[in-house]
């Protein structure tokens, strides 16, 4: 039975501008991640990150608002279907609010990317935007 992985996590002192473009520049997204990325802007466009550890298509794509996208990751088995990741960016005053919804994830890996979400997405986005040095997980 496939999980689905909800998160609310709070950038301070940022717009959902600067979030947005943080996933969706891959040059950005390959300086917070510490991995090459490769993603455009463009829905229907295939994207990677992490050297191509994960791979998918972007569904849908609202500027500075919406994130929608299939998502896979390598080692996952040939039955597995695709994820679907939903990032939504809400401005909360001077912060702004990323809903994530990470749903069709199989089960034996759900953890796993639960935790790596905010490994290797969340903590290092928010050094980034707070000007700070990105200090990487150990692999």
């Amino acid at each position: 039975m496939p999980k689905t992985v909800s998160q609310q996590i709070t950038f301070k002192n940022t717009t959902p501008k600067d979030v947005y473009s943080l996933y969706m520049n891959a040059k950005k997204h390959a300086q917070v991640t510490g991995g090459p990325a490769v993603i455009t802007s463009k829905v229907g466009s295939d994207y990677s990150a992490h050297g191509g550890y994960i791979q998918g298509k972007n569904l849908a794509l609202v500027k500075d608002k919406l994130i929608v996208q299939t998502w896979r990751a390598q080692g996952w088995d040939k039955s597995d279907t695709d994820s679907i990741l939903t990032l939504s960016l809400e401005p909360k005053g001077e912060n702004v609010i990323l809903h994530v919804v990470h749903a069709n994830l199989p089960t034996k890996h759900a953890d796993h990317i639960d935790k790596g979400w905010h490994d290797h997405y969340w903590k290092p986005m928010k050094q980034f935007l707070a000007g700070k040095p990105i200090a990487r997980p150990k692999m």
